[in-house]
Formats: C-alpha cells, sequence, structure tokens
C-alpha cells in the first residue's frame, strides 16, 4: 500500500511550497462520501485531489470508518456473532454432537488477523481505484488557508470546488480515568477476547458491540443513561432489542452516569457511576469500552481561517445541495448537520454533489426522508420513516 500511495502522491520540487497547485475540484477525506464523490467528478472531466489524513496522522486510511473501523470489521464480527448463537442453537434444531460455546471457544487473535487482512485489501482496492481514474492523492492533514485554499504537508492547493468529508471520531468523556478505556474504534484494536467487558451507552453501536460481545460469551454488561437502549426508534422496535438483549443475557445498569474508571491492583477496571442518584462500583471489568456518539471532525481543518458555519456542536451547516455557508465549499458524511451517519447515505450525497456540479444536473441532490436504515443488534432490526410518537406528532393520534 505504501508503495502504491508514493506512485500517485504529489512530491513537488522543493520550490513548489512558493506555487498554490489549482485543481477543479478537492476533496478532503478518502471515506465513502469523498472517494465517490471524486470518482464521480473526474467521470465528467474533472481534475480532481482526494486529500487523506492517514492513519500515521490520526486518520481512519482509505475507506474512512467504513471500511477500517466500522461498517465493514464490525459486519465480519456480527456474523462471527451469528455463527456462535446457531451453534447455541443447533441442538434444539436436533443436530447431534454440538456442544454449546462457552468463553474461550472462539479465537478472538485469529479472527482479527483475517479481518485486519481483509481490511488492508480494501484499502489497497481504495488505492488502486484512484490510480486507475487518474485521481491524484496526497496524504497529510489539511488545513485551510482561505476559503478556496488548504494546506497540506507544506504545500497549498486551490480549487473552485472544496467538498469536506472527513467525518467523525468517537465521543470520549472527560472523566477521571478516562485512559483506562477504549472506544469504539478501539475495539477492533483488541488482540485478545475480554472475559468481562462493560458498554457506555444507548445507541446503535453500543447495542451492536454488546451483541457481538455476548454472543461471543463475553460476560456484558451494558450502562445508559436512560431505561432503555435505542431510545429514538419506534417503541415496539426499541422494546422488542432491549427484551430480547436480556433474554440473551446482557446485564442492564439502568439511569447510569459513568463518573470515573479505577484501575485495580490485579489490571481490572472499577466502574464508578452514579446509578438511580446513588453512587455505586461495579468492579472487575477487562475492558470498559465507550460508545456514546460520534464528534465531527471540524477541529483541526483550519475552519477559523474560513467563514464556514458550524453549528453548536461543530458539524458543519450544509443545505439540501450539501453547500455550506461558503460559495463553492460543500460538505457531506457524518461531519455535516444533515443527522445521517450512514455509509450508504455519504455515498449518494458525494455522487450527486459531482453530478450537480460537473454533470451538468443542476437539481441533483439526496432526499434526506424515508432513507431506511439496519441495526446490527441481536435479532438485527431495521426501520423506516416515522416513528409512531412521530407520527402521532405530526397526524394526530386518529390519522
Amino acid at each position: 500500500m505504501a508503495n502504491l500511495l508514493r506512485l500517485r502522491n504529489c512530491f513537488p520540487c522543493p520550490h513548489c511550497h512558493r506555487m498554490t497547485q489549482q485543481y477543479d475540484y478537492i476533496v478532503i477525506g478518502a471515506g465513502s462520501g469523498g472517494v465517490s464523490s471524486a470518482h464521480r467528478a473526474v467521470a465528467y472531466g474533472a481534475k480532481v485531489l482526494v486529500i487523506e489524513r492517514g492513519q500515521e496522522n490520526d486518520g481512519a486510511g482509505l475507506g474512512g470508518t467504513c471500511v477500517n473501523v466500522g461498517c465493514v470489521p464490525k459486519k465480519i464480527m456480527f456474523n462471527a456473532a451469528l455463527h456462535a448463537e446457531m451453534l447455541h442453537s443447533a441442538r434444539a434444531y436436533a443436530f447431534k454432537g454440538i456442544e454449546d460455546i462457552k468463553f474461550g471457544a472462539f479465537d478472538w487473535a485469529v479472527m482479527k488477523a483475517k479481518r485486519d487482512a481483509y481490511v488492508k485489501w480494501l484499502n489497497e482496492m481504495y488505492g488502486e481505484g484512484m490510480v486507475e481514474d487518474k485521481v491524484d492523492l496526497v496524504v497529510g492533514a489539511a488545513k485551510f488557508v482561505n476559503n478556496h485554499t488548504v494546506e497540506v504537508n507544506g504545500v497549498q492547493y486551490t480549487a473552485k470546488h472544496i467538498l469536506i468529508a472527513v467525518g467523525g471520531v468517537p465521543t470520549m468523556p472527560a472523566i477521571p480515568g478516562i485512559e483506562h478505556a477504549i472506544s469504539s474504534d478501539g475495539f477492533f484494536a483488541l488482540e485478545t477476547q475480554p472475559r468481562k467487558v462493560a458498554v457506555v451507552g444507548a445507541g446503535y453501536i453500543a447495542v451492536e458491540l454488546a451483541g457481538i460481545f455476548n454472543a461471543l460469551k463475553s460476560d456484558t454488561t451494558v450502562f445508559c443513561r436512560g431505561n432503555q437502549v435505542l431510545r429514538t426508534f419506534d417503541p415496539i422496535v426499541r422494546d422488542l432489542v432491549n427484551t430480547e438483549m436480556e433474554h440473551a443475557g446482557v446485564h442492564f445498569v439502568r439511569e447510569s452516569g459513568i463518573t470515573a474508571i479505577v484501575r485495580a491492583a490485579d489490571g481490572t477496571l472499577t466502574v464508578e457511576a452514579t446509578v438511580a442518584g446513588v453512587p455505586s462500583s461495579l468492579h472487575g471489568f477487562d475492558v470498559v469500552l465507550f460508545a456514546i456518539g460520534r464528534t465531527p471532525r471540524t477541529h483541526d481543518l483550519g475552519l477559523a481561517h474560513t467563514d464556514v458555519a458550524l453549528s453548536a456542536d461543530q458539524f458543519i451547516v450544509v443545505d439540501k445541495q450539501e453547500n455550506t455557508s461558503v460559495e463553492g465549499v460543500y460538505a457531506v458524511g457524518d461531519v455535516t448537520t444533515t443527522g445521517w451517519e450512514l455509509t450508504p447515505v455519504a455515498i449518494a450525497a458525494g455522487r450527486r454533489l459531482a453530478d450537480r456540479l460537473f454533470g451538468g444536473e443542476p437539481d441533483a441532490c439526496v432526499h434526506y426522508h424515508q432513507i431506511p436504515t439496519v441495526v446490527f443488534s441481536h435479532p438485527p432490526i431495521g426501520t423506516v420513516g416515522l416513528t409512531e410518537p412521530q407520527a402521532i406528532a405530526e397526524y394526530g393520534a386518529h390519522n
């Protein structure tokens, strides 16, 4: 992969720092939304530069969150967990000679090696695709120096159109001992399976990872602020998942707020929390994982040197056509205020944007309604459209 990147990387001459290199389209971020937009723009004849932070600069790498620390490796682990559940139920379907799995039956290290190899192959496919389509690639941290110029590795680049598609990073709370915990990204770095794990969060990432741990026979506890997980989902779906997770053996600590993580002398972790307002301590965890949301990666883009507007929680404000507050600067994916942190949505938005900018389709855009979403929980669920409470609020209970 390193050789591939060197082939396409822009290596300026010693004096190029005095010049600004010109492109039709600059894409910051080589994740799903950015790369799909770059390929579509090149197909229309645009000269395109993709800037990827790279793992050496604390980025996700080619393919972004989905390929490296999201959808792809998560689904591999989900499928492993499904196999564990099928083994668990096999005897009930009259299969002989099959024992229920116990902790340790799953070789976490072997699966991690296979999973990492697959992700590496996908990284290479992303890089080779850009070579084939003649998309220029620079690896480094991009920073805006003004509304239409970015700087990477001491070289400045400018374009009439710039797309920000940098995604987000896991949110970690500022509490004592947080250095002992991991994020959802850290899940994919675990070399061994924890015997006892705490998952903090109530959204789809927390639910998915807790389900994987539990199915593979880690003793799993979920800490959630409210009384249920997936609070924004339809009550029927939400209640089903809560009930089934409990039935499968997941422990819940409800109405809890984590105040500290403490490492004991034996290396295990204690979770200090308030539970229904009462201070509590839960001991003996091998891993504490926080999955409490994601933060847009806007803090180090140099946006203070631009007029790009941010929301109160630092997402880039966009309209229905992915325009920011600066003409010629756009944003797609998890970094935006659209509220849809889904790979297919980012891909669609990136392609529609390129259609509009370079393909002669001035009205092209994604319609951010009736978008289906799936949670790889145990059992898996899906939803589309309004929840029942939302429908009642919008149309009335009698309609």
